[in-house]
């Protein structure tokens, strides 16, 4: 277990969010495997039809990963109070709530693929491809469910490091899975999606055990699975909020989407682009989803510790790791572009890639300039956003994913129509900088409530007035 209540938050912080860091971009690489083997081995219709499910994924899976994020809050807290009966109750809710969780939401995607892609005016060529590949991956939520609670509550104990472990062992079974899926067997696009599937299942499982094994916190007792509405409302209060944010957001993504499915045929190769360019963005930003997953354990360990101060602080140190992730992100994305893209492209299975290569190339270098430009913000929404979570203030951020969905709609909706591709180019940043104009307003509101409350030694200034007052009362009675 890792206390991050005491100690230097530069330190903590970067050792915290180095290992996860690592996960993410590992993750991001396993599911860049299902596409590259795709394009690389199926063609570029295939590729660009498992591409674009993106939003309506994020839909999906974000939601469920919301709750199971909020979930692991409580228990961050309660680890933070060295409360370890509180732990475990919180721990066994946690595991009844996801079994729900899982359930209900695969019973409602499932039958939902079809009217999602549809309401996104996907192109004919590529419909069949995205519905087969979305449909696995939603009668697979289960598996995600499952690893993600496990690996957050192994975070929740500062645990950062394991989770990686099983990560990365479970993307190199990915990559196994998917050539024995897709090119072994034959399953095509619905191989890559069963890939995806087992191997996430089979890393919640590993996660598992060793967490039973390795820390007796988290090993509830039968007693600690009995059902408590109290508590499960409390786990829902952190949760919910976090999972609307995510899908407020993957609203804003999937009109996005269908913004840019209408320029399929003005802008020829600019939806595979998009597929490709955002599948390299979604690598060089993820040390903001680190930096964002390390602050809501440290801004809750802290915040059940009494120790406010340390979380401004450490919001400090989250902004400067923030500005570098920023250049090494862009130095990455728009360095590399062109190769980058390569990986995705294969001119001998399709002849309009042949035909459009060089258009494909610029439309996404366009797209990933505009994206790393606005780095410094995204990296912010991450920090503040789950700061707020950490502390509690779950609901309030929802409202910070209202201002994202607004920005991102106004781009789609009116500068697609004036500027076409450079529209969808600029529809995230707009986004993001609403959404920061939000958030750290909000951060500045709440923690100078906090600190009006507040004296250097941790205590409140409530408290301090009732111990100058017992002193006095004290002394009065001593003479």
């Amino acid at each position: 277990m890792k206390d991050l209540t005491k100690g230097n938050p530069f330190k903590l912080i970067l050792f915290f969010a180095l290992p996860v860091f690592v996960g993410c971009v590992f993750q991001q690489l396993y599911n860049m495997a299902d596409t590259i083997i795709v394009g690389n081995t199926v063609g570029a219709a295939a590729f660009t039809g498992v591409g674009l499910t993106g939003a309506v994924n994020f839909l999906v899976l974000g939601f469920v990963n919301g709750l199971t994020a909020g979930f692991s809050v409580k228990v961050a807290q309660a680890f933070g109070a060295n409360d370890e009966e509180k732990m475990r109750r919180a721990v066994g809710m946690s595991y009844l709530l996801c079994i729900v969780v899982a359930v209900a939401a695969t019973a409602i995607a499932a039958p939902l693929t079809a009217p999602l892609l549809r309401l996104m005016q996907t192109p004919a060529a590529y419909y069949d491809y995205a519905y087969w590949y979305l449909l696995v991956i939603f009668c697979g939520i289960g598996a995600t469910v499952f690893y993600n609670i496990v690996a957050g509550l192994l975070r929740a104990v500062g645990d950062s490091r394991t989770p990686l472990v099983f990560l990365v062992l479970a993307a190199i079974l990915n990559v196994g899975l998917d050539f024995a899926f897709i090119v072994g067997f034959r399953w095509h696009y619905c191989g890559a999606a069963i890939a995806t599937v087992l191997s996430q299942l089979i890393s919640g499982a590993a996660c598992l055990v060793y967490a039973l094994c390795r820390y007796p916190a988290l090993r509830p007792r039968r007693s600690d699975f009995r059902w408590d509405t109290r508590l499960a409302m409390g786990h829902f209060a952190v949760g919910l909020p976090m999972a609307l944010q995510f899908s407020i957001t993957a609203i804003g993504c999937i009109v996005q989407q269908t913004a840019l499915n209408g320029l399929d045929a003005s802008y020829p190769g600019a939806v595979t682009a998009y597929t490709a360019a955002s599948k390299i963005d979604n690598i060089a930003n993820q040390a903001f989803a680190a930096l964002g997953t390390a602050f809501a354990t440290y801004a809750a360990q802290n915040y059940g510790a009494g120790e406010y101060g340390r979380i401004r602080r450490g919001v400090f140190v989250g902004m400067v790791y923030v500005l570098a992730s920023a250049v090494i992100g862009f130095a990455f994305a728009v360095g590399l572009c062109e190769p980058l893209m390569k990986l995705f492209l294969n001119t001998d299975l399709s002849a309009d890639v042949a035909d459009n290569y060089d258009a494909i190339i610029g439309y996404g270098r366009q797209y990933l300039l505009w994206q790393c430009a606005f780095y410094p913000f995204l990296g912010a929404i991450f920090v503040f956003r789950n700061t707020l979570q950490g502390i509690g203030k779950s609901a309030v951020t929802t409202f910070a994913g209202v201002t994202e969905l607004a920005g991102r709609i106004l781009a789609s909706l009116v500068f697609v129509r004036i500027w076409g591709f450079a529209g969808i180019c600029s529809s995230n940043p707009v986004a993001w900088v609403a959404a920061v104009m939000f958030l750290v307003t909000t951060y500045i509101v709440v923690m100078r409530r906090q600190a009006k409350g507040e004296i250097p030694d941790g205590r409140t200034r409530s408290h301090r007035r009732r111990l100058r007052r017992s002193c006095r009362i004290a002394v009065r009675k001593a003479s």
